[in-house]
């Protein structure tokens, strides 16, 4: 092999080198890339409602940094006023920590039941034109644009047969645990809109 050859050779190297260097860098940028969120306030309020259903968070300045790890970057005054509009309040757990939680904690017994009906006929009083039960599912109605609203306040509270909702503009749809839960849920609504609606007129 000749001086020119071994040059030749050199130099490759020294392409392949910094071409797999270049590559190595893009690929730990792309691991960096972190998910973001929109930052409009009803967005804001969903991603701060996970955070509380699926995390221990004792202080705002925690919940401060879930929320800028996931690109929201809010003030702690503006924090303040998220948390008393969605009353989330620092409750003991059972563990022994406090920590905030978001409506009543999932313990039924009748008093509970009845307050979460109360709290729901009041919630819910105007919403809903009509339901009805489709397997486990259970299809309600409401007027235009309310169907997010009404989702919101269904998801908020811990209600035994109901796994979660899924809103449209107008339709909302309550995944029950089963066929007797669904029809036993439609009947639940109604009467406690119809209660709903006998408090507000008299």
């Amino acid at each position: 092999m000749n001086d020119t050859e071994g040059s030749h050779i050199t130099a490759d190297i020294k392409r392949d080198s910094a071409a797999s260097a270049v590559n190595l860098q893009d690929k730990e940028q792309v691991g960096e890339t972190k998910l973001q969120h929109p930052t409009n306030r009803t967005a804001r309020l969903s991603v701060i409602q996970e955070i509380l259903s699926n995390a221990v968070v004792s202080s705002q300045g925690q919940l401060l940094g879930l929320l800028a790890k996931r690109g929201i970057e809010v003030t702690q005054a503006t924090l303040s006023r998220d948390l008393d509009e969605m009353k989330a309040v620092k409750t003991r757990l059972k563990t022994g920590e406090m920590a905030y939680t978001l409506g009543v904690e999932p313990e039924f017994d009748d008093v509970t039941a009845e307050k979460i009906d109360q709290q729901l006929s009041r919630g819910l009083s105007g919403l809903i034109t009509s339901a009805a039960a489709a397997r486990n599912l259970v299809i309600v109605h409401t007027p235009s644009g309310a169907a997010q609203y009404m989702a919101s306040v269904i998801d908020k509270q811990p209600i035994d047969g109901i796994l979660g909702t899924v809103a449209g503009d107008d339709t909302v749809l309550l995944v029950c645990d089963d066929d007797e839960a669904a029809a036993g849920r439609v009947q639940w609504l109604l009467d406690i809109v119809s209660r709903g609606q006998g408090t507000a007129r008299n």
